[in-house]
């Protein structure tokens, strides 16, 4: 079976201002990769479905969902911006893009439950894994992973599934979500100290939180992958896997000062990879996160898209 590659123009509409890092080059850099690589033919195209307001209520409160929706439509109509916090920009494009975003995952979801797909990638911004149940922040409006792990759960029925954060930044909002359900184990690596400043004590015992320190590099990262994920990934029999694929902790990104490489990220994926293999009849959804040097943000994601759809 394929892999699913999903995406969809107003993804790249959404606009927080001249100069931020979240910025519409971010997918321009991975559709160039995508075209000069000549890995696109071996991937199965979709254009990202609005996500359904029940499928928001699954990961985040009623009152948020309605309120924030709210906020975006009235930017929509008039055009306007607004700061949502000092990081986080929303404008006239942003609503439409945090439905496809969420949508994208959800999507990404059914296709591989339903055998459409043996794996799939949202190319999707703005990002999801530091939005909470009830707050926006970090260049995050909706929770796109964990919307689509609830999905997975609670509409189609699966026992356990597992989330892999490999951010340089830790989720908290996908931890503030998922903290407690036995259902998903979360597991994470990220700098420490860094933002959002916490991480260091997991919310829950379903919880294997990596903090790392500045400068460290991937065969550190590896070590500690190799001992701490994998044994509770093993032990815990994934139905299926969720990826926030954040590529920041490149060690060309400006934005942490991790010291990965492409191969590190080839490596963490074909790990991924092994555990869904086993327990998962290989099915993994991985949605963008972060990664802001515009050159290894694209090869960074060649490498573990090539590496999902093994070729």
């Amino acid at each position: 079976m394929p892999t699913a590659y999903i995406s969809h123009p107003a993804c790249r509409r959404h606009d927080m201002g001249a100069g931020h890092p979240e910025c519409p080059q971010r997918l321009d850099a991975i559709e160039d990769w995508l075209l000069t690589s000549g890995i696109d033919v071996a991937l199965q195209r979709h254009e990202a479905v609005e996500v359904r307001p029940a499928d928001l209520e699954l990961a985040h409160t009623h009152r948020y969902v309605a309120e924030l929706s709210e906020t975006l439509q009235g930017l929509a109509a008039t055009g306007e911006s607004r700061a949502m916090d000092p990081d986080t920009v929303a404008g006239p494009h942003t609503w439409a893009a945090a439905l496809r975003a969420a949508g994208a995952a959800v999507q990404a979801t059914d296709l591989v439950i339903d055998g459409e797909a043996e794996n799939a990638f949202c190319a999707v911004r703005p990002p999801g894994h530091h939005a909470t149940r009830d707050q926006t922040m970090g260049f995050c409006f909706f929770n796109n992973l964990a919307v689509a792990a609830r999905h997975a759960l609670d509409v189609r029925g699966l026992k356990r599934v597992a989330i892999v954060d490999f951010d340089v930044h830790h989720g908290n909002g996908t931890e503030d979500i998922v903290a407690g359900d036995e259902r998903i184990l979360m597991v994470s690596i990220f700098q420490d100290p860094l933002y959002p400043y916490c991480g260091a004590v997991p919310k829950g015992e379903n919880m294997v939180n990596l903090p790392v320190p500045a400068y460290t590099r991937g065969g550190e990262v590896r070590e500690m992958i190799e001992a701490q994920w994998m044994p509770a990934l093993e032990a815990f029999k994934p139905e299926m896997i969720f990826i926030s694929a954040g590529f920041d902790a490149h060690r060309e990104d400006d934005l942490g000062q991790l010291g990965l490489v492409e191969a590190d990220y080839e490596w963490i994926t074909q790990r991924v990879m092994s555990v869904a293999q086993r327990h998962s009849k290989g099915r993994i959804v991985s949605c963008l996160e972060g990664g802001y040097a515009l050159g290894a943000l694209a090869r960074s994601v060649g490498v573990h898209l090539r590496t999902l759809a093994g070729v």
